[in-house]
């Protein structure tokens, strides 16, 4: 039996335009974010390769997303990762989102090298634990990559696990399953980070503009 009301027109009209008071499971999540603490594990010819790297993550609120009936809050983020040389060893950008209707958590990914994932879970106010994850062909929660990454380091599988920590800290460890070509088996490609506040977040723009009173 479908899920989907028979009217998938008409949005909502009565909720909160304020993101950072709606974000549920995702609200420690909000803010800037630095570690350099992160350790990568990556497939390399001779063999799997470990290498320590920093990270900067900037999570910020945007307006409520009504789409017919479905109400979504969210997080607009940047992931942008170093070693210790000086090129850009990582880039991310996406959003996480919340439905507090149904519990609905979502990240979607796109990354600067052909790649991107819509991944999907589940979550309650207050957990001190998230995740969600994707795999390939799935039509809801999937991965799409350029033909060079299909050829050559196939992602069939992804999913994060994030900890809210009792410290204002928040930890992760990524699996991405990858399927390298003259490879067998597939290589579970891992990063794990824990990340420290150093900046707080700013109100979404909907509210700043409700308080200002400037709607142009």
């Amino acid at each position: 039996m479908s899920s989907i009301p028979d009217d998938v027109f008409t949005e909502p009209e009565d909720f909160s335009p304020d993101t950072l008071a709606n974000l549920g499971p995702l609200a420690r999540l909000a803010g800037e974010w630095e570690s350099d603490k992160g350790l990568d594990i990556a497939p390399k010819a001779e063999g799997p390769e470990q290498r320590g790297f920093r990270e900067h993550i900037r999570m910020e609120p945007i307006d409520p997303q009504p789409n017919g009936p479905q109400l979504l809050y969210g997080l607009r983020y940047h992931i942008h990762i170093n070693t210790d040389e000086a090129i850009t060893f990582h880039d991310q950008i996406g959003y996480w989102l919340w439905e507090p209707a149904t519990g609905l958590i979502m990240q979607s990914i796109a990354i600067p090298r052909g790649q991107v994932v819509l991944a999907g879970g589940t979550a309650k106010p207050g957990d001190k634990t998230i995740s969600v994850e994707a795999k390939r062909g799935d039509t809801r929660f999937g991965i799409c990559s350029t033909t060079f990454l299909e050829q050559a380091f196939r992602t069939d599988y992804y999913r994060i696990d994030i900890t809210f920590n009792d410290d204002d800290t928040w930890s992760y460890v990524t699996r991405t399953d990858l399927a390298v070509r003259g490879k067998t088996p597939a290589f579970n490609h891992r990063d794990t980070n824990t990340l420290r506040r150093v900046a707080a977040p700013v109100a979404n723009p909907m509210v700043g503009r409700l308080k200002s009173g400037k709607f142009d």
